[in-house]
Formats: structure tokens, sequence, C-alpha cells
């Protein structure tokens, strides 16, 4: 019997289990499917901080949740319309986000009294009613992934860790996904184990024929491909992306990349893939420490490379007497911050902007840092990019904050043509550059250029070209250790002046303003963006009219940032903290921005946003 193909312009799935049941490997797998088959795509996986939390409890759940379209896209969307629960757990954590109407498929095999017993199922929720606003197909996933690889020598329990793949493979077959490249992956993934491999790719092709047989599923799905710009796509994740920015500034200023770092949550992946690229010049060094970490980085840089370290909150904390030391040396550093909930340690797997003020004004004394944030996973690479940028030609730390929502969540990235990127390569000191009186000619380090204030980079070992570093103030050009009044005061106002004067290099502030007549703006920054964007579609197909601006640079802000605030009525600001980039723009520019915030270590909803701008509109 040919069954029902109902299309669908777009699905919101979320895979969600034990952090043991292969959930992220799950949503991983089918997102990559996804990307095959052209949809737009956006990912949040979410997962616990413990290596194996225990299981079947409500703080061990791992999910991942994927929405995809035939349009273009912003989010991971607000609420799933498809719940995959390997378990009672998974299906409490997860069934208040589920709108009326939703498909749930739940593993039926785990509900035992004492499972469901573990997470306050005093019945099962599968036969006491409380599940009837929704479509249920309770599936007995475990028994039907055991019967399916009786013929297979391996254990019950390996048998049994592959219910994840029977599950992918329903729904793979449900949405009419590719299937080729997930076979594939399976056999390279476990090569050195080829009955596990092909157990696994039974499981899945098991999941596959259930779909396809059984009477639960009446009806499946297609949502088409979208129509994005021509070009070439892939795939790609925050971590991923900001990785192969790094690795791209160095080849565009002709330079190695040195990479010192200590593993934490969740840059860590950015350490794993920069140790990959040795053939491009990139050296890594898994330091002791955060503090040996910078360190290493800074002293690369001081030996002409393109020094980096990578971090979250914590270690930024650690590294700021460093930062400083960079500021005073006034030598290209590149400080990535991926953002996640604080204080101290707090949510290491959990996303939040709460670092802004960290970046800005974490160091002893007047110590100005560009900061650079990128808005989407795939624009990770771009920010990258032009973070080394302003710190080649500034000669100056920065910062990059990403976060961990980008840094996990993925997304199609067009690859850019390597005509469209800048070239970064910068000059070496090579000769003496000052004339004395007698006609001598001697190095002098903090001899600036006029247009940048950066001041010249020699790279030690260079003949005639011997001076002084460290952190005790020098004087302005000859660069010797002075403790006199005015330079010092000279020497702050200088180094604040050749951040300020980045604002000249950088694009004006942009504004999506549709109908060229609204009186409110929502402003953001980092991951907040798409969450923006969303809400902001949503007021605009309802009637509402409202403006839409977004900063990537936070430190110095775009020239024209005042002129765009005072433009507007009302100026929302968005964060995913208590308020500190309304904090700044209130300060620096004296409007009155209203913050909206939240701290849950999640991204905001689309529609959370877009009720808060229809009140403003409203009030306005």
């Amino acid at each position: 019997m040919t069954k029902q193909v109902k299309q669908l312009d777009r699905v919101v799935i979320r895979f969600a289990g034990d952090s043991g049941d292969g959930m992220q490997l799950t949503g991983d797998r089918f997102t990559s499917e996804t990307a095959t088959f052209g949809n737009d795509l956006s990912t949040l996986p979410n997962f616990p901080a413990e290596i194996r939390a225990p299981a079947g409890t409500l703080p061990g759940v791992s999910s991942f949740q994927l929405h995809f379209a035939d349009h273009d896209i912003l989010t991971p969307g607000d609420a799933p319309t498809v719940l995959v629960a390997m378990n009672p757990a998974a299906l409490k954590a997860n069934i208040r986000d589920l709108p009326r109407g939703a498909e749930i498929i739940v593993n039926t095999d785990e509900f035992s009294k004492r499972a469901m017993a573990k997470v306050g199922y005093p019945t099962s929720p599968l036969e006491d009613g409380s599940l009837d606003a929704y479509n249920v197909h309770a599936i007995p996933l475990t028994t039907l992934t055991v019967g399916a690889l009786a013929e297979f020598e391996i254990s019950k329990k390996d048998a049994e860790r592959a219910k994840n793949m029977f599950a992918l493979g329903l729904l793979s077959w449900l949405y009419h996904r590719p299937t080729e490249a997930t076979v594939d992956f399976l056999r390279r993934k476990f090569a050195k184990l080829p009955v596990i491999a092909e157990a696994n790719v039974a499981a899945f092709k098991a999941g596959w024929n259930f779909g396809e047989t059984t009477d639960d599923f009446a009806v499946s799905y297609e949502v088409a491909p979208a129509k994005l710009p021509s070009g070439t796509y892939r795939n790609i994740t925050g971590n991923l992306a900001l990785s192969y920015g790094l690795v791209a500034a160095g080849q565009l200023a002709d330079l190695p990349v040195y990479l010192g770092s200590y593993p934490i949550t969740p840059a860590s992946d950015i350490l794993h893939e920069l140790a990959k690229h040795k053939n491009f010049g990139v050296r890594t060094f898994q330091a002791e420490d955060e503090i040996a970490g910078i360190g290493a980085a800074l002293g690369a840089s001081f030996g002409g490379a393109l020094g980096v370290t990578t971090t979250s909150g914590p270690g930024v904390a650690l590294k700021s007497e460093t930062i400083g030391l960079a500021v005073s040396l006034e030598l290209p550093l590149l400080i990535v911050d991926v953002q996640r909930g604080g204080p101290s340690t707090g949510l290491p797997t959990k996303t939040e902007q709460s670092d802004l003020l960290q970046a800005m004004f974490g160091r002893n004394g007047e110590a100005p840092v560009p900061i650079v944030a990128p808005q989407t996973p795939s624009d990770c690479f771009a920010a990258a990019v032009e973070a080394a940028r302003i710190a080649l030609k500034y000669r100056t730390p920065v910062f990059l904050l990403s976060d961990g929502y980008l840094a996990n969540g993925s997304e199609p990235w067009r690859l850019p043509e390597t005509s469209e990127l800048p070239d970064l390569r910068v000059a070496f000191a090579t000769e003496p550059n000052q004339e004395n009186a007698d006609g001598t000619k001697e190095f002098w380090p903090y001899k600036r250029d006029p247009e940048t204030l950066a001041r010249p980079w020699a790279v030690p070992g260079t003949p005639g070209l011997e001076h002084r570093i460290g952190g005790i103030e020098k004087a302005d050009g000859i660069g010797s250790i002075s403790y006199d009044p005015a330079n010092h005061d000279l020497m702050v106002r200088t180094r604040q002046a050749k951040v300020d004067g980045i604002a000249k290099d950088i694009d004006p502030l942009w504004v999506d303003d549709a109908t060229g007549d609204a009186k409110v703006l929502v402003i953001g920054w980092g991951s907040t963006y798409g969450p923006i964007a969303a809400a902001v579609r949503r007021v605009r197909a309802a009637g509402g009219k409202v403006a839409q601006a977004h900063l990537r640079h936070l430190n110095p802000f775009p020239a024209n940032t005042a002129e765009v605030l005072r433009s507007y009525d009302k100026v929302i600001v968005p964060e995913m903290n208590l308020g500190q980039l309304a904090l700044l723009l209130r300060g620096r520019f004296l409007v009155d921005a209203m913050s909206y915030n939240q701290v849950r270590g999640l991204p905001f909803k689309s529609e959370e946003l877009a009720h808060v701008i229809r009140e403003v509109i409203e009030s306005v």
C-alpha cells in the first residue's frame, strides 16, 4: 500500500534521551542528511555538563533540536513539532515545550514503574490520558532494535545501544531524508569494529523499514529544498567556522598561527580542530593552565606569529593580567571567549552573553581592547577574520566573543570565494626608524603610524632592532622605561585613541527599517541576532512597524551608533545577561535603552521577543 506524502514548509524535531543514548550523534546525523538534501536549517544541542549524568534522571537528559525548512530560517525553533523521547525522563523534561497536536515518538520499553517513579510519574503517561493533546506513537524501540540485530554476534547491551540508529532510520523515512551518507559514516566510525558497524547500519535500515511497513505512520512528510543564494554550501558549527576563520586569517596574513590554550567547555573544539591543520602553518599548544596558554600565545606574537588563545568566562578571569600586558606591549593577540553560564563554574554546557563587561573592563588600569562578536554559527568565520584584521593592523589584543549557542549550533555556510577575503598582510620592521641629530639611526619601538597609531612590529633577532618589552610603562617613541607623569598620561590616552580610531575603519551600523518610519528599534549583539530577526519578522507580518540593528563591533562602537539610537522613540536591547550592552549604550550615548533580559542558559524564543516588541509599539 502506498502511503500518503504530505508537503510541509518547515519542521522542528527534538531528539531527547539519556546522555548515553547517543542523542547528539543522532541529531548530528539527521542534520547532515538534511543539509545534504538542501534545506535551510538551524540546530540547538542541549546536554548536561557531566560526562555521564545519572541515567534516567531529569538532570541527565540530553537533547538535540533541529529546525529545517524550505525557506530562510533564523532560529532552531521556539517549540518542537516532533519529540523523540527515549525514556520517561526525556518525556517529562521536554513535554512542557510541545504545542498541542505535536507528534511524540516514545520508546515504550523504558517506561518501567521504577523509571517512571524516578522522574515523578505516579502512573504511566502513556495510559493515563495526560498525553491526549498530542499524537503519540508508542513504539518499543529497544525491543525492535534487538530483534533486528538477532543475527549479529554481539551482546544484548551492544544491540540495545543501537536503538538511536533505529530511531534515526525511522525519522529519516518519515521526512524523506537521504541515507547513503549515514551508512558511510557508520562504517567509517566503527571501521575497527566491523560487526558493530554493520549492526548499527542494520538498526538504521530496520528503522527505515519499520516506518515503511507499520500502520502507526500512515503519512510521511516532505520539506522541499530551500532556495538559497547560489554558491557551494556545507553545514558548519560555530566552533568549526571560527577555527576555519583562524586558519584563513593566518593564510591571508602570510603568518603562522599559534594557539596557546587550556581545554575548557565550550571552547575545546577549537583546540581540537586547529591541531589538525599543521599543514597550514598552525601550531597548537595545550598548556597546563589558562595563564600559561595566553602567555605562550603572547610570546608567539612577539616572535612574529598570529597569537591566539581560546577560553570561556572563567578562563578570561585568569588571563586578565596577560591581556593587560598585551595592551602595554601593543602586540596582536586574539582572545576567543566562547561564553557560558556563570559565575564561577556556572553552567558549562549552557549559553549566556555575560562576559561583555568583563571583556570591556576586566583588567587593571586603563586597558582598552577591541571587541568583535559573531551573530550566527557560520558568521564565526568572518568574525574571526575581522578580529585578526584589527589585531594585526592596530597591534592590539582583540576579544572575539562567541557563546555556547553559536559554538555548538549549526547552519548552512556558503563557502566564500578567496577573492572576497581581505588581504591581512602586514610589514615587519626591518631597519631603524629614527634619525638622531648627529645623523645616527636607532629603532624606536613606540614610534607610531600616524594613521592607525600602531607601533612597529619588530621580530626578535632582527639586527639593529633590539628593544625593551615588559609591563612597566614605556616612554613615547623611544620605548625606554618611564615613570614620568606626563608621559604616562600621554601613553594612556594614545592607547585609548588607537582603539577609538578603529571606528573609522569598520562598517557603519546598518539598520533594517522596512518602512522607514518605525518608532521602535530593537538592537542586539552576538547570538541574539536570530531570535531578534525572527521576532521582527513576526511583528511585521502582523502589520507592526519595527526596525532592527545588530552590533558586530562592541568596542569601539560604529561611528554612527549615536545617530541610529537617537533616531527612534524607543530602543529595546534583548540580551542573555542582566543588561550589559544596555548599560554601555545608556552610559555612552545617553539614550533610554530598555533592557529585556533572560539568563536561562537557553536562547530567546522569537515569539517571546515578538510579544515584548508588540507591547512597546503599542505604548509609543
